[in-house]
């Protein structure tokens, strides 16, 4: 069930647990004898998994005296039942962020944009690079540029810098905007499921420099891009989102590089999107997602 919700103050519940009848019943009975009206509801219950997730956007009727906490502390009961993991989430408060780049432009600039357009709702706590090359864009848009040029010899010490900041600005998701340096096994356990990172989705083929290159060599008919979550295992992580293009022979390898910029900022731009309104669920190594 969906509608409009307008400006109300509307709240965000997600849910997954071992599948069992009766579960949206009793959320569903929860929020209504809460004084709540449901604005959406999502649900899946995996056959494969046996697991059952569950997305609802709730608000509070215009006559109902009730706070979120309330709903939090009394929803204990509803988790106890059903052993549920869930949250609960104020829709329109911006979720914080932290992205990470090197020397390309295109998908940091892309997330600005976007962010000054008002069509994410993030509050950016800082962006972090490895070279100095971005700075002046960054800092033009009035946000905090920190500059941590990683080697092989500081790299765990530019890390716990890098989780000092995490921890110290309240950053919910980390977006690697095309940052090109592998992150720790340790990093990648710190930020499960709240790193996000792009790259073009010719992976595990074409790897290494100039894959568009590798791509026009080989006269590919389909380019692209894959968001995904960050994990140990280097470009394998749970994927958010994908966006593929065609083309044919007339497609040179500096049109390849143009197109691929396009489907990694688009790609990039709807994961994060996603992530920040709570519809992806981490299912294994795939996700659920209520779009």
């Amino acid at each position: 069930m969906s509608r409009n919700s307008g400006t109300i103050n509307s709240f965000v519940l997600t849910v997954s647990c071992e599948s069992s009848p009766g579960i949206v019943a009793g959320v569903s009975s929860y929020l209504a004898n809460s004084g709540c009206d449901i604005v959406e509801l999502s649900q899946f219950d995996d056959k494969a998994s046996g697991k059952f997730f569950m997305r609802v956007v709730f608000a509070f009727l215009p006559e109902v005296e009730n706070t979120i906490e309330s709903m939090r502390s009394g929803f204990v009961e509803i988790e106890d039942e059903f052993g549920l993991e869930w949250a609960m989430y104020e829709e329109r408060r911006p979720s914080k962020v932290l992205i990470m780049v090197s020397k390309f432009d295109h998908c940091l600039d892309d997330l600005l944009y976007r962010h000054h357009k008002g069509e994410l709702n993030i509050e950016i706590t800082a962006v972090v690079s490895n070279h100095l090359d971005l700075r002046p864009m960054v800092e033009r848009e009035g946000i905090r540029f920190v500059y941590l040029p990683v080697t092989k010899e500081n790299k765990l010490s530019k890390e716990e810098e890098l989780l000092n900041i995490v921890e110290e600005t309240g950053t919910e998701l980390v977006v690697l905007a095309r940052y090109m340096q592998v992150l720790s096994d340790q990093l990648c356990e710190h930020l499960h499921g709240r790193a996000i990172n792009i790259h073009h989705s010719f992976l595990p083929g074409f790897k290494g420099a100039k894959p568009y290159h590798q791509a026009f060599e080989r006269g590919v008919k389909l380019i692209g891009a894959t968001a995904h979550y960050v994990t140990a295992e280097l470009d394998e992580g749970p994927i958010i989102e994908q966006s593929v293009q065609s083309v044919d022979h007339a497609y040179y390898p500096d049109d390849l590089v143009a197109l691929g910029r396009d489907t990694e900022t688009m790609a990039l731009a709807r994961a994060v999107k996603l992530h920040i309104e709570h519809r992806v669920f981490l299912s294994g190594n795939k996700t659920v997602i209520f779009k």
